[in-house]
């Protein structure tokens, strides 16, 4: 039985596509675009959630200060406070990235497209050459997941840290070292 699998013009592209079919990438929510502090503690004030921000960044003022606040847009309001008032909306408006999951760590990997080790290049995954297969439980993806949960995960941070980090640590070096040259991957984890 197949399972997720991740298409892309690249061995990162294809990774990163099968990772977010499974898990949500870190992300700022689009209602979330206010520039100027009034709008932002407007928004803030109207949900719980952004209530909390401001309290969870530090705004202590009474009930009062934050009424004349809210009802003048020139309100001379001091720096630090500012500051306090965009922590907090850049605290609610971006949306954490999930940890990796144990089937992503721990899964079986099938790569299919032109793999590279020294002077043996195969198109993997046809009926001349199986997919490179991987196993993941034997990687270190410590340094994946940091990217991965700083929203910096780029397709080619992917594939080398994929490469440094998951392929060589199960099946090793290979004849001088891998690459992925083509235009078109697969990959497909069990």
């Amino acid at each position: 039985m197949a399972g997720p699998t991740g298409r892309g013009g690249s061995l990162g592209a294809a990774l990163n596509d099968l990772l977010r079919s499974q898990v949500t990438a870190r992300h700022r929510l689009s209602s979330y675009n206010a520039k100027h502090w009034h709008a932002q503690l407007s928004q803030l004030t109207a949900t719980h959630r952004g209530q909390q921000a401001l309290a969870d960044a530090g705004l202590n003022v009474t009930t009062k200060t934050l009424l004349n606040w809210l009802s003048d847009a020139e309100y001379n309001v001091r720096r630090s406070y500012l500051d306090v008032i965009h922590t907090a909306y850049e605290n609610v408006a971006i949306v954490p990235a999930d940890p990796l999951p144990d089937h992503i760590t721990d899964g079986q990997y099938e790569i299919s497209g032109v793999v590279k080790t020294g002077n043996d290049v195969r198109a993997r995954g046809t009926v001349d050459a199986a997919p490179l297969r991987i196993d993941g439980s034997r990687g270190h993806w410590d340094a994946i997941e940091e990217l991965w949960l700083a929203g910096e995960l780029t397709d080619d941070e992917f594939e080398d840290h994929f490469i440094d980090d998951v392929i060589v640590e199960d099946i090793g070096e290979g004849t001088d070292g891998w690459e992925f040259t083509g235009a078109s991957y697969s990959v497909e984890v069990r």
